[in-house]
Formats: C-alpha cells, structure tokens, sequence
C-alpha cells in the first residue's frame, strides 16, 4: 500500500503559515499523527467581559501595587528598583507608581520565536499561535503495571521520548516528573543534559538559584552552537516564575528573572491563585491579584532588560472548600481562564495557561476536565499552553496513559483549528448530483478520492462498532493508551547531535557535577 498524502496549514519554525503536502504513513501501521507544527487560531478569542470591565480589572490591579505592595526578597532586585525611581520601597515592601508599571510592560515584545537545536522544532510564541508544551513538575508518575510511584530519572527520561515522539507537543517542560533519584545538588545538570540530547525540541529550566539558572543557560548555549553574544537576540531557555501568592516574589525566582532577562531569554510569570487560598474567592477577585503579581514581574523583567521576551502567565482555579483541595477543569478555571487572556492581550504580551485536570486516575473526570481546560485555553487565546499532556491528581502525578489521551486531545483541537475549506470541489455539488435522493456516499468518487484523509484518526478513540469493538478484546481508552505509550516509547528515535556539540556538553556537564553542581542543605 503506497503512502497517503494529506494538506496541513500548521505553522512550524516561525515561518508562515502555508499549505504542504505531508506524508502520512498507511492507517495501523503506525500511531496515527498530524504533521508537527504549532496551530493558528483562525478566529478570535472568547471576550467574557467587556472591555471596560478588563479596564476595571487592570485599575485595580494598579491600585493593588501601589497601595498594597508586593514583597521581594532579593537584595540586588531590590536595589535595582531603587534606582528606577517608580516605586516606594519599605524593607522588602515594594509600591508600584501605576506609571511606571504601565511603562515598563509596554516594552515587552508581542511576539518572539522560541528556539530548539533543531532550527525546523523552533515555535512562534504569541498572536493567533498556540504552542502545546508536556506536563511539568509532578513529584509521582504512574502508569497500569508500575502505579502510583517516586519520580526517578528513567521515568523521566521516558516522557522526555515521548515528548519527542509526539508531533503535537511542542516543546518540553521543566521535568515531566521529578527524577528524586538524583542528588539534588547535580539533578538540572544531570536532567537538563538528558534533556538536551534525548528532544531537540525547546527546552526549559527552574529557577532554583542563580548557578542553577547560570547552568541552563551553558547548556541551552552549547547546543544551539550561540555565543554568549549571539544569545541575546536568539531565545532558547525558558523558565516558568511563579510568585509566592499573595503578592510575593522569593530569591530564586528574582535571581532566574535577572539572569534569564539580561541575557534575552525567556521568563514566563506565572502566579498560582487559588481562590479561597491565596488569593479572593471570587473569580473577580482572584484574577485581579493574578494580575497584579503578574505586572509587577513582568515589569522588573522589562526593568532588567527592556524588550526582554515574557510571557503573561495565568494559573487562577479554585478549591474545594470542604477539602481545601485545589479543583481543575472547572467552570472557574475556565472563566479565569478566558479572563486571563483578555488581560494577556491588553497587554500585547504572549498568554501561558494550562490543560489541567484533579481526577485521581484515567478516568471519565480526567477525560472531561481535559476538554474543558482546552476549551477554555482555546477559546481564551492561550499562546504556550502548559502541561498540555500527562497531567493529574492536580499536578502531584505524571501519567503515562494520559499523556497519550491528552495527545489525542490536543490533536483533536489542532484538527479543529484547521481552516475549513469552502472550494467549489469542497461544496462537492458534483457527488451530491451523483447519489442524488435517496442515496448513499460510500461508494461515491468525490468520498473514495478521500478515503483515507476524511477524517480526523484518533489515537485512542474507537469507532468499531460494539461487535467489532468486542471480538478485538474490547479495549478501553486506559488500556488502549497503555498499549500506545508502549508503541511511542518503541518507536522513539533518539534525533541527532553533532559529536562535537556533544563532547562539548558532556565535557561542561561532566566539570559541573565533579565540581559537586550546586550547594543544598541535604
């Protein structure tokens, strides 16, 4: 059986979008993908409220920086503020002059190409573009045979070749689950090297201390072959800022916004506002402190380097007020969800959200919580959409199984986000003439002409009927998923590294750890 080809319009590499032939191995003999290649947006994002509502939003978030203040907790931030002559600062009390916020974020690019090693997996980040980024940070990973288990760097690294493997994630995280079986005082250098040679997607680090921070960006520099000059113009690190809500940032988090910002990397500031814990318990309300943490980092990022590429990061839920348990997937989420990115584009600064869910295991809740986090990422105008794929127990677990059902989730909305087309062969008059009244299409030229690219081919979804379904052995989505991850991990091809791009990485990382990385209290 030849190939087949099908048209895609995802954008890939920061070039613009256009219409490639693209060739897709025949159905079942292999998991079926799209293309790679960040989508577009073909239509605007969800207004929730009005315009002039976003203004009462944004005034109010002012109001908060100004009267209320924000604590940071870094003496050299600190100083650096002294010196912009827009704040009053009490002890690590810092009050905003409204002015000099709206000043500072008016410096920060609209839009900026986030790079991998791989110049064809670089992403656009920002406008109609919606990047879809692995799930990040859980302590415990889980898969059918193993359960519920210690992250550990073989896990680890088998998320980062699934990360790799799938079309539809575009970029890696922090650690899709944390790797405790490296020291502490090694681990970024130990994970980010494996990182580093396992995708050639782009890549991100924590904000864990400033030769933490200093150690990503070497690495991020080795194997994008930049000098220390070239690196400022050309983003290839990311780190994720999350503020210590209410109204806080700490040393770690300061020292990567300083680092990253002087040298034109990537800082994504992202508060974490659960309503009725940290922050209001009214959507409103917690969306308006959101706001707030998020200027006042966002305006210290452009204070250290203006221009330097941000994003605005939004990460407003709720909990359950009996449990005290933070809830994801729901209404809530979605409405701040939709919020966030109305302030994003107030801004004109690229919208970070999330595909999050609080189910406890594979199951109808994990799937439906999923689709509503898209929905609303989606239609909120989400640029760089965080744990797009593998997230639950909110965010304390990694799944293998969902990992998979998230990919065919998000190829679902890329799919979607396709342009419809409305050619005269689409309209198909001519088949319609052909079957005529009373007919059917199966057998009609304009559907075998098509037969194999008419729809969209699921990876986990199942649209055997009941006795076909069940003379296969009646697989469920979990065990089919399962069977998937397996197929992904077997499939997997490490992508190349120029031998001495990688002798220079192993020699650098190699120093580091004998050096002893960096200093811990363990």
């Amino acid at each position: 059986m030849s190939d087949t080809t099908v048209e895609t319009s995802i954008e890939t590499g920061g070039r613009r979008s256009r219409r490639d032939s693209v060739r897709r191995p025949p159905a079942g003999s292999t998991i079926p993908q799209l293309p790679p290649g960040v989508a577009r947006r073909p239509f605007q994002p969800t207004k929730i409220v009005s315009d002039d509502q976003v203004e009462a939003i944004h005034k109010a978030s002012l109001q908060v920086l100004s009267e209320i203040g924000m604590d940071f907790l870094l003496p050299e931030a600190i100083d650096l503020l002294k010196k912009s002559g827009g704040v009053k600062i009490t002890g690590d009390r810092v009050r905003f002059d409204p002015a000099f916020v709206e000043e500072m974020v008016s410096h920060a690019p609209s839009n900026f190409t986030f790079h991998a090693r791989n110049p064809d997996k670089s992403i656009p980040i920002g406008g109609d573009r919606m990047a879809f980024v692995a799930v990040g940070s859980p302590p415990n990973c889980h898969d059918m045979e193993g359960g519920r288990r210690s992250g550990n760097r073989a896990d680890y690294q088998k998320f980062l070749k699934l990360t790799q493997y799938f079309n539809c994630i575009d970029a890696s995280s922090g650690y899709s689950v944390e790797p405790i079986d490296l020291h502490p005082s090694i681990r970024h250098l130990e994970a980010l090297r494996d990182k580093a040679t396992l995708i050639d997607k782009p890549i991100k680090c924590y904000s864990l201390g400033r030769q933490n921070v200093l150690d990503a960006i070497e690495i991020a520099r080795i194997v994008n072959q930049v000098s220390e000059e070239e690196m400022v113009n050309r983003p290839c690190l990311m780190t994720i800022v999350n503020t210590n809500s209410p109204l806080k940032l700490d040393n770690n988090m300061l020292m990567g916004m300083m680092e990253l910002s002087s040298r034109g990397q990537i800082v994504c500031v992202t508060p974490f506002t659960l309503a009725g814990a940290m922050a209001p318990v009214t959507v409103a309300g917690a969306v308006t402190q959101q706001n707030a943490e998020a200027l006042a980092g966002l305006a210290f990022c452009q204070l250290v380097r203006k221009g330097a590429p941000v994003v605005y990061g939004g990460f407003t839920s709720n909990v359950d007020m009996k449990s005290g348990a933070p809830a994801f997937g729901t209404p809530e989420y979605m409405q701040s969800t939709l919020l966030g990115g109305q302030l994003a584009r107030r801004y004109g600064i690229p919208y970070r959200t999330s595909n999050t869910c609080a189910a406890n295991t594979v199951d109808a809740q994990a799937a439906y919580e999923s689709v509503f986090s898209l929905w609303g990422v989606t239609m909120g105008g989400g640029n760089y959409i965080m744990h797009g794929a593998g997230w639950m127990e909110g965010g304390l677990v990694a799944s293998f199984e969902k990992f998979v059902i998230d990919c065919d989730l998000i190829q679902m909305v890329k799919s979607f986000l396709q342009p419809l087309d409305t050619s005269p062969d689409a309209l198909a008059l001519d088949a319609i003439r052909e079957v005529g009244p009373g007919g059917h299409f199966f057998g009609a030229q304009h559907t075998l002409a098509r037969y194999s690219e008419a729809f969209y081919q699921p990876i986990i979804s199942d649209w055997r009927n009941y006795q076909q379904w069940s003379a296969a052995g009646s697989p469920d989505a979990y065990k089919k998923a399962n069977q998937v991850y397996k197929q992904a991990l077997e499939n997997y091809v490490q992508p190349p590294m120029p031998a001495a791009v990688r002798a220079e990485l192993d020699t650098f990382v190699d120093r580091r750890v004998k050096e002893g990385g960096v200093k811990t209290d363990f």
